[in-house]
């Protein structure tokens, strides 16, 4: 019997050892590789797909389940195209900043795609890269030249189109910057020790934030002098660390909602964290702020100054997303797409680290592919938790919330500069964010 077929039978005996039914559907048979007995398959969904609202998860009954035996990373899952040839030639060949990108956007519909890039994505790269070393005779340092190339004038071409072509939707800048990173040779040296700190505040006083230039001095990675500097080393002598005090919570909401909702933005995607950290003088980071807010009180703020608890009503909708979107593996989900007008008391960051638990939950699933995984878990939460064991609540979109009666005067918001547009996000011109929020 397999892995899979073992760890339901074992749910199984749980549950009639409890004497409590488990949420299986009827029918319901862990799919043996076998002949006999065999229905027609519907047609496969495409892949990727934007999630399902938590209105028609709620009112839609379980659909079936069918097993898989793959690989933890199933490669032969067919991903998302680009239906549009000239686009996708486009990505691959034309260097575009992001502003580039959004004009493109706007103007031609250009589709492409932002953020962290996956474990498939990231297997791809390197199976890319592995082929073009291997079909020239590269040797390791040859290839290490033509990554690291010092003029940005002489970049090998031929060497990132290729690599950004095994990739969909994703523009050959952002493969450019996430390899650069990927195989850099000061990447990953572990903790930071004091005398770094001072000689990276010294470069930074020296040569401003010109982090490639920092980087050659410290000895470290240029994302990570950055990062370093501005989450832990600009204005220490007044920043606080520990327990936010009640004062500290009611300023950074007040700051956060006149900066997003009374500007008609969305205070979970839509903060300036680094202009949020200015606002309150310097005395709580950038990075402090966001975690703060994301983590604690925009919930709270979206349901009425109520704190949330995550019920099993929650953790049904998340699985029946995430099961809707059909993705090949948890990393190729965006997060920020999960909630929806009826359902967005949980952050992105909240709901990725809900998945984990749910994941982490399941015996083996180290050695599971994501359709296993899901298998698992559609089978766990096949069945709508009763009423009552929801908690009754009023969900408020971000949009709608009340503006407060006397807005505190001050900064409008973003500048829309560009510089204004990186420190938004939190982002490098690729997408991918300078900070980790996994």
């Amino acid at each position: 019997m397999s892995k899979l077929a073992g760890v339901l039978k074992t749910l199984g005996d749980a549950a009639a050892a409890a004497n409590v039914p488990l949420g299986v559907p009827p029918g319901f048979i862990p799919h043996l590789p076998s002949h006999s007995n065999m229905h027609p398959q519907p047609p496969p969904q495409p892949m990727g797909q934007p999630p399902s609202t938590s209105g028609a998860i709620l009112n839609t009954a379980p659909k079936s389940t069918k097993t898989t035996h793959k690989r933890v990373l199933d490669m032969s899952l067919p991903g998302p195209e680009h239906g549009n040839p000239d686009h996708a030639h486009m990505l691959a060949n034309k260097w575009m900043n992001a502003t580039k990108l959004a004009e493109m956007v706007k103007t031609q519909g250009l589709v492409y795609k932002k953020g962290k890039f996956s474990a498939i994505e990231e297997e791809q790269l390197r199976a890319a890269i592995e082929t073009f070393k291997a079909g020239r005779g590269l040797t390791d340092d040859q290839l290490q030249d033509i990554i690291f190339q010092k003029n940005e004038k002489g970049k090998d071409n031929a060497f990132w189109s290729e690599i950004t072509s095994a990739l969909a939707l994703r523009p050959i800048i952002a493969v450019y910057h996430h390899v650069r990173r990927a195989f850099h040779p000061k990447k990953q040296q572990g903790k930071w020790m004091p005398e770094e700190d001072a000689v990276l505040k010294q470069a930074v006083a020296d040569l401003g934030q010109q982090w490639e230039k920092v980087s050659e001095i410290v000895g470290r990675m240029s994302s990570d002098c950055r990062d370093r500097y501005r989450n832990h080393i600009a204005n220490r002598e007044v920043r606080v660390t520990g327990a936010w005090t009640k004062e500290e919570e009611q300023e950074l909401t007040a700051i956060v909602t006149e900066m997003t909702i009374q500007q008609g933005k969305d205070f979970d995607n839509d903060v300036f964290w680094g202009k949020v950290s200015d606002r309150m003088g310097n005395r709580r980071g950038r990075q402090q702020c966001r975690i703060k807010w994301t983590d604690s009180l925009s919930k709270t703020v979206k349901n009425e100054g109520q704190k949330p608890r995550w019920s099993a009503q929650d953790a049904y909708i998340l699985v029946h997303k995430v099961d809707s979107m059909n993705v090949r593996d948890d990393t190729e989900i965006d997060w920020k797409t999960l909630p929806d007008s009826d359902w967005n008391l949980w952050s992105a960051h909240s709901l990725q680290r809900r998945w984990l638990t749910m994941k982490r939950g399941i015996k083996g699933y180290e050695d599971m592919t994501h359709q296993e995984i899901m298998d698992i878990l559609r089978v766990k939460k096949a069945h709508l938790p009763p009423a009552s064991a929801a908690r009754k609540r009023k969900v408020i979109s971000a949009a709608n919330i009340d503006e407060p009666a006397d807005p505190e005067p001050g900064d409008a918001g973003p500048s829309g500069t560009q510089e204004g547009a990186s420190d938004s996000q939190d982002r490098d011109a690729d997408g991918s964010t300078d900070d980790s929020d996994a």
